[in-house]
C-alpha cells in the first residue's frame, strides 16, 4: 500500500506511550558539537539545468591521453559488454533475496565467484563489496575473526600499498581496538623491508597484507611473504590487481600453501574510469575461512525436478540472521558492475585477459624505454615491475604534471604528497589502449617541458 506518513496526533500519541515529551528528545544522547543544525543545500534546478551541468561535467573528463594509472586503469572495453550490461533485466536488477525470482542475477553471480576463483586460485568468492579499499578494510577485519591464535589483533601493512587502501582500512578499524603496524620500504627496491619485517617474527600479530604488485607497480617477494606469515601464525592477505593474475602467479599459488584471503579492485575487468567510480571489490578465501567471510555467496544446486538452480548459500549480513551473528554490514554486491565485469571476463577469455596483460606491461616498458632516454628522467627503482613504474624526474614532478596537461597528455601521479622521500618522483602507465604515437607525444612533450622548466631555474 501506498506509504502514509504519521499525523501531528500519531505522533504525539507515540511519544506519550514511552514516555518523551520530543522526538529530539529521542536523540538527546548524540553530543551537541556532533549535530548538525542546517544543511548548505542549494535550490532546486530544471531538468534542462541538471542536464547542462552534466554535460559541463563530462566534459572536464575529455582532458588528454592518460598515462595516470594509481589503481584506476583506462582499458579498452568490448563495446559489447555495456550494451549488454545496460539490458532492462541487469540494469534494473535488485538483490536476489528471492530465489523464484532471481535465478538470472543468481546465476551470473555464480558464473562471476566462478571466473574469480580461477583468476585468483582461491577456494570461495564473494560478490558483495564496494570497492577495493574497502575490500581490505573487511579482509582486516575477517582476519581478525578467523585467526583466533591471535589475541594482540595487530595487522601488518606494508607501506608500498595503495595509500587510500592503508587510509580506508584505518578509517574503518581504528575504532575497533585493531592496531595497523607500518612496515617500511626498501628505498633500493621498492619493494617491502623484509628485514624491517622480520623483526616481527615471534610476535603476537594477526595478519599480513601483502600487495602485488605494490602501489608503484614493483613485484613484491610474495613466496617470502607468504611463507614468513605461515611459519609466524599470521593470517595472509593478498591484494592484487586482477588484470595482473592472467600473466602472474595467483595468490592460491604463494609460497606452499597460498595465501588465506584475496582482495582488490574490480575495475580493471571492464569497468570504465568514469571519473573515479562507481566501481566493485572482490573478495575470495580459502575454504577453511568461509564462515567469517562477509556478503553473500551463491552456490549451484538442483530442484525437485532435477533441473540446476542457483540459491544464496550462505549470507552473512544482519538482514539475514541474529545481528550478533553477522560478520559485516556490506549491503550491496554492486551488481551492475559484477555483471559487466563477468561479460567481460566471459568474452575475453583467459587468453584474451593474458593478452591485455602482457600488451600493458610492454607499453609500459616501450613508455618507460622512451622517457629514460631524455636527459632529467631516470628510473626510481630498478626491479621487476607490471604496469606502471617510478621515475625520478630533474625538476618537481607535480609542475611537470600541470605543464604536461596544457599539452593534453595526462603524465602520471605525483607521489610527493604520499611519500615525501620520493619528491620528485612519477608514477607512469601505459594500458594496451595507449599507442606508439601517443606514447612518443608524451616522451617528446615531456623533453620540452623539462627544458622549460630548467631554463626558468
Amino acid at each position: 500500500m501506498p506509504f502514509i506518513p504519521h499525523t501531528e496526533d500519531d505522533v504525539r500519541r507515540m511519544l506519550d506511550v514511552i514516555g518523551a515529551k520530543s522526538i529530539e528528545q529521542l536523540f538527546d544522547e548524540i553530543p551537541e558539537e556532533l549535530t548538525c543544525t542546517s544543511f548548505d543545500i542549494p535550490g532546486g534546478l530544471s531538468e534542462m539545468d541538471v542536464t547542462a551541468i552534466m554535460h559541463q561535467r563530462a566534459a572536464q573528463d575529455a582532458n588528454g591521453v592518460c598515462f595516470i594509472g594509481a589503481g584506476s586503469y583506462d582499458h579498452h572495453i568490448p563495446a559489447a559488454v555495456w550494451e549488454l550490461t545496460t539490458r532492462g533485466e541487469f540494469y534494473t536488477a535488485y538483490t536476489p533475496y528471492q530465489a523464484e525470482a532471481s535465478q538470472g542475477t543468481l546465476q551470473l553471480l555464480y558464473e562471476y565467484q566462478s571466473m574469480m576463483t580461477a583468476l585468483t586460485g582461491m577456494d570461495v568468492s564473494n560478490a558483495s563489496l564496494y570497492d577495493g579499499a574497502s575490500g581490505l578494510a573487511e579482509a582486516v577485519l575477517m582476519a581478525v575473526r578467523a585467526n583466533r591464535k591471535s589475541k594482540s589483533r595487530r595487522v601488518l601493512m606494508p607501506r608500498t600499498l595503495h595509500p587510500a587502501y592503508r587510509k580506508t582500512v584505518d578509517t574503518i578499524v581504528r575504532n575497533q581496538n585493531i592496531e595497523l603496524i607500518e612496515i617500511p620500504i626498501d628505498s633500493s627496491t621498492g619493494k617491502t623491508d623484509l628485514a624491517a619485517l622480520e623483526a616481527h617474527a615471534g610476535q603476537d600479530c594477526t595478519a599480513l597484507i601483502i600487495p602485488q604488485p605494490n602501489f608503484f607497480g614493483v613485484l613484491e617477494d610474495v613466496d617470502a611473504m607468504t611463507e614468513w606469515a605461515s611459519a609466524n601464525n599470521l593470517v595472509t592477505i593478498a591484494v592484487v590487481n586482477p588484470l595482473s593474475l592472467a600473466i602472474l602467479k595467483p595468490p592460491g599459488e604463494w609460497g606452499t600453501d597460498g595465501v588465506d584471503i584475496c582482495v582488490g579492485e574490480g575495475q580493471p575487468l571492464g569497468i570504465p574510469v568514469s571519473s573515479g567510480g562507481p566501481n566493485y571489490g572482490f573478495m575470495c578465501c580459502k575454504k577453511q575461512h568461509v564462515r567469517q567471510m562477509p556478503g553473500r555467496i551463491i552456490g549451484r544446486t538442483v530442484d525437485l525436478d532435477g533441473k540446476p538452480g542457483y540459491a544464496l548459500t550462505l549470507q552473512a549480513r544482519e538482514q539475514h540472521i541474529r545481528r550478533s551473528k553477522a560478520t559485516s554490514n556490506i549491503c550491496t554486491n554492486q551488481g551492475l558492475m559484477v555483471t559487466a565485469s563477468t561479460i567481460h571476463m566471459a568474452l575475453m577469455g583467459g587468453e584474451g585477459l593474458a593478452l591485455t596483460a602482457s600488451a600493458c606491461h610492454a607499453n609500459t616498458q616501450t613508455l618507460v624505454e622512451m622517457l629514460t632516454g631524455l636527459e632529467g628522467v631516470e628510473k626510481c627503482f630498478d626491479t621487476p615491475v607490471f604496469h606502471e613504474q617510478v621515475l625520478t624526474l630533474d625538476v618537481p614532478a607535480a609542475e611537470v604534471l600541470h605543464s604536461l596537461s596544457e599539452h593534453d597528455v595526462l603524465g602520471g601521479y605525483a607521489l610527493a604528497d604520499e611519500y615525501p622521500e620520493l619528491g620528485n618522483c612519477l608514477l607512469v602507465c601505459a594500458t594496451e589502449k595507449r599507442t606508439e604515437a601517443q606514447m612518443q607525444k608524451f616522451a617528446d612533450t615531456l623533453d620540452l617541458v623539462l627544458l622549460t622548466h630548467r631554463k626558468a631555474t
